[in-house]
C-alpha cells in the first residue's frame, strides 16, 4: 500500500529527543524557547508562540486576539472542523462563507457578503498547502476594520507572493500533526508581529499565570514539552527539503493526469508558492467508488472534507442551514493523492498506471 501520508523520522530527530531526555528537562523549557525563535525567524514573523496543537494555536490566538462571545468570526467550511470550533471555544459565532471552486480556498466575494455589524474577524484556510487571496482578503479587512488570523496549519513554507504564509495577517497559526509537511509529534504554533498578542498568548497557555502562582486570568494548560521542540527543530532544518520532494512529486502527478478526461488536476494561482500538504484533484463520477478502486489496487488516498463544516450534526444542532453549492460540490468532488516525501517516482508511475485504466 503506498500511503496517503507517513512521518519522516530520522536520525537527527532520534538522537535530539534522546538529548532532551538525558537533561532531565523534558516540560516546556529551553528547546521550546529555541524552536519558537527559529520558526519565527523562518516565517519572518515577530514572535512565534509553542502551544500543543495547532487547535490550541487556533484557541489561543482568538483570545489573544480579544474575539469574545458576541463577535462573529467569517471562515470557510471546507477544511478541518478545528477551525471553526476554536470560534465556538471562545464563546464567538463562525459565519462561513463559500470557497473558489478552482483552489477550494475562501473566496474573498463570498466573504464580502457575510458581513455584519458584529463581524470582528475573518479566518481563511490555506487548504492543502495553497495559500489565499490575500490581498484580497486584507482590503475586505481593512474597509471594515477586521482582524485577519491566518490558518496555516497545512501550509508550513507556502509562500503567497514571495512571503511565507502565516506572517501576512494580524496572526498566523500552524499544526505539527504528524501527518502535515513538518512534526512534532503533536504541536502548534501561533505566529505574529504583535508582542502584545504574543504575550498574552503565553500567559493563556499556563493556566493565565504571569508569575509563579500568580494568575491573573483564566488559562489553560496548553504547553508544548521540549521533547516535542526538539523533534520540530529537527524537522524544520528539513522542511524545504520536504517541500521540494511534495513539489517535484506533484508536478510529476499533474504532468501525466491533466490530459485524462475525468480528473480536473490542482490549481496553482499564479505568485504562490503552493506546498501540496495534500495533492487533491476533483473527479467525474462516483468519487467514493474511485477510491475503492485505488485502494484495492494498493493506493492510499484521502477525502479532505467528505462533509463541510455547516453540514456536520454539531452546527445542524447549533441552527447552521446556509446553502454554500461550491463547498458542497466540492465535498462530492474531491479525491487526494499521496505525494509525501517518501513517495517514489515508481510510485507515481503506479498510480498514473492505475488512474489510467480506471477512467479508460
Amino acid at each position: 500500500m503506498i500511503p496517503i501520508a507517513s512521518p519522516l523520522i530520522g536520525k537527527e530527530e532520534k538522537e535530539a529527543v534522546l538529548e532532551v531526555l538525558d537533561s532531565g528537562i523534558i516540560a516546556q523549557g529551553p528547546r521550546v524557547e529555541e524552536f519558537e525563535k527559529e520558526f519565527a525567524d523562518f516565517i519572518d514573523a515577530g514572535y512565534a508562540v509553542a502551544v500543543n496543537s495547532g487547535t490550541e494555536a487556533l484557541h489561543m490566538a482568538l483570545l489573544a486576539m480579544g474575539i469574545k462571545e458576541g463577535d462573529e468570526v467569517i471562515t470557510t467550511p471546507f477544511t478541518f472542523i478545528a477551525t471553526s470550533n476554536s470560534v465556538l471555544y471562545v464563546g464567538a459565532k463562525p459565519v462561513f462563507a463559500d470557497i473558489d471552486p478552482e483552489t477550494f480556498n475562501i473566496s474573498p466575494e463570498s466573504v464580502q457578503g457575510k458581513i455584519s455589524k458584529r463581524t470582528r474577524a475573518i479566518l481563511p484556510v490555506h487548504l492543502y498547502g495553497h495559500p489565499c487571496d490575500m490581498d484580497a482578503l486584507d482590503e475586505i479587512a481593512e474597509d471594515h476594520n477586521l482582524l485577519v488570523l491566518e490558518d496555516a496549519c497545512q501550509a508550513h513554507g507556502a509562500e503567497y507572493k514571495g512571503k511565507k504564509v502565516g506572517g501576512l495577517g494580524d496572526a498566523g497559526v500552524f499544526s505539527f500533526y504528524p501527518t502535515k509537511n513538518m512534526t512534532t509529534s503533536e504541536g502548534g504554533m501561533l505566529t505574529t508581529d504583535s508582542k502584545e498578542i504574543a504575550e498574552k498568548a503565553k500567559i493563556l497557555r499556563n493556566h493565565g499565570q504571569t508569575a509563579r502562582y500568580q494568575h491573573e486570568f483564566l488559562g489553560f494548560n496548553s504547553r508544548m514539552t521540549d521533547i516535542g521542540a526538539a523533534i520540530g527543530l529537527a524537522q524544520l532544518k528539513k522542511l524545504n527539503e520536504f517541500n521540494n520532494k511534495r513539489i517535484k512529486n506533484a508536478g510529476y502527478l499533474t504532468k501525466n493526469l491533466k490530459d485524462i478526461e475525468g480528473i480536473t488536476t490542482p490549481c496553482v494561482s499564479g505568485d504562490v508558492k503552493h506546498v501540496y500538504h495534500q495533492y487533491t484533484i476533483k473527479v467525474e463520477g462516483n468519487r467514493d467508488t474511485i477510491a475503492g478502486k485505488l485502494q484495492e489496487k494498493g493506493v492510499g488516498t484521502g477525502v479532505y472534507y467528505p462533509l463541510p463544516t455547516h453540514k456536520q450534526p454539531l452546527y445542524k444542532r447549533l441552527g447552521y442551514a446556509d446553502k454554500l453549492p461550491v463547498a458542497e460540490d466540492m465535498a462530492k468532488k474531491v479525491l487526494s493523492l499521496p505525494v509525501h516525501p517518501q513517495v517514489t517516482k515508481e510510485n507515481l508511475d503506479y498510480m498514473i498506471g492505475v488512474l489510467k485504466g480506471i477512467f479508460d
